[in-house]
């Protein structure tokens, strides 16, 4: 049986923030790694350093210490014009808040990673047929404001998408989202990564919204609690 490739590899991570003369530890050492096609889920209480290792692992931030190897490439040593472009070309992000610009249509927020890559040629057709995957192909010109809470997320994660990303980052994707279109997002994510292998990291205190991944990292007080594979 083929080993799993590592789309992630985190060894010995650590954060400290200095804030005024105290230093703040959100991250004591963390080490773990995703296999390519995972479902991953972060769970632990408010200060446990989910959103310090979300940042880490979106590079959004860089560790104090400890490595952080995404596709085998070293990006915790990377300065802030490399990460840009690592996370435009290798991550797809999913916010609670959708993040979506208001007055721009749902086709012209999916091709928005598409214009900060440069993309020019296919740009238009990309972005619908991201769309279409999410079940939004009749709703390609339609503005936030005219779309319920479910289809704006819906955008999002198209827009995570259109560049086939290494990994999609979602970052309590429901916690804006009534019961029902919640169950529906988390169901087209498991769809998404079934039909495509996209990796998924889901960053959440609902337990319910972690029940979904085939491991669950527990973290607490910036180190690693215990970890839970699921079948």
């Amino acid at each position: 049986m083929a080993e799993k490739e590592n789309v992630i590899r985190i060894e010995n991570l650590a954060k400290v923030y200095q804030m005024g003369e105290i230093q703040v530890h959100a991250l004591r050492g963390v080490s773990f790694s995703v296999d390519r096609g995972e479902v991953l889920a972060i769970m632990g209480p408010s200060g446990s350093g989910k959103s310090t290792l979300m940042n880490m692992i979106g590079c959004l931030d860089i560790p104090s210490s400890g490595d952080y190897f995404l596709e085998g490439e070293l990006v915790s040593s990377l300065n802030d014009d490399q990460l840009a472009l690592v996370r435009n070309r290798k991550i797809g992000f999913v916010f609670q808040k959708f993040n979506l610009l208001a007055r721009a249509t749902a086709l012209a927020n999916v091709e928005l990673p598409l214009r900060y890559a440069g993309i020019n040629g296919d740009r238009k057709a990309r972005a619908q047929k991201a769309l279409e995957s999410v079940g939004l192909g009749d709703r390609i010109y339609h503005q936030p404001n005219e779309l319920s809470g479910g289809q704006q997320q819906r955008v999002a994660i198209a827009r995570a998408l259109v560049n086939e990303p290494a990994i999609i980052l979602a970052d309590e994707p429901t916690g804006n989202l009534d019961s029902k279109s919640g169950e529906e997002i988390m169901k087209l994510l498991l769809d998404l990564n079934k039909t495509q292998g996209t990796t998924l990291l889901i960053v959440t205190h609902d337990p319910e919204v972690a029940a979904v991944a085939e491991r669950i990292i527990h973290l607490r007080d910036g180190s690693i609690e215990g970890q839970e594979v699921r079948s």
